[in-house]
């Protein structure tokens, strides 16, 4: 995985502001429409926190000491939304088809590869910590 081709993308695809969030939970609806009910009626401030979540997650996915911890205490409050492990595959196949729609003739296979290794990644920290019982 390489981080600064993974930062380059994501600066790209950000340029579409919510466009890119909007696509996302469109997406992600499509996928899975039963995910829908999580969400409240209005999506704009849920467009606005997904895109600092992450931007908060690409700007440090070289710094795990930063990195993690802020995994963390977002799996801890998915988990409190009702997110269970199952829900983080369509999520990511969602974001994975975001970035590509975005990125148009920039995605190519490698660019995929990382994204998919960084979304692993997310994946697991999120899903061990809601695991974790809280202190």
């Amino acid at each position: 995985m390489d981080p600064q081709k993974l930062k380059d993308n994501f600066a790209l695809v950000a340029t579409n502001g919510l466009d890119v969030a909007e696509y996302f939970y469109a997406d992600l609806f499509a996928r899975d429409p039963q995910l829908r009910r999580m969400f409240p009626a209005s999506m704009a401030k849920q467009h606005e926190v997904l895109i600092a979540a992450l931007s908060q997650i690409v700007s440090t996915v070289d710094d795990p000491d930063a990195l993690v911890p802020f995994l963390t205490d977002l799996g801890r409050r998915h988990h409190g939304f009702g997110v269970v492990a199952e829900h983080y595959a369509p999520v990511g196949a969602s974001l994975l088809a975001t970035l590509a729609h975005f990125s148009g003739p920039e995605w190519n296979a490698d660019l995929e590869r990382d994204w998919t290794a960084a979304y692993g990644v997310v994946a697991k920290v999120m899903t061990e910590a809601a695991a974790e019982p809280v202190a």
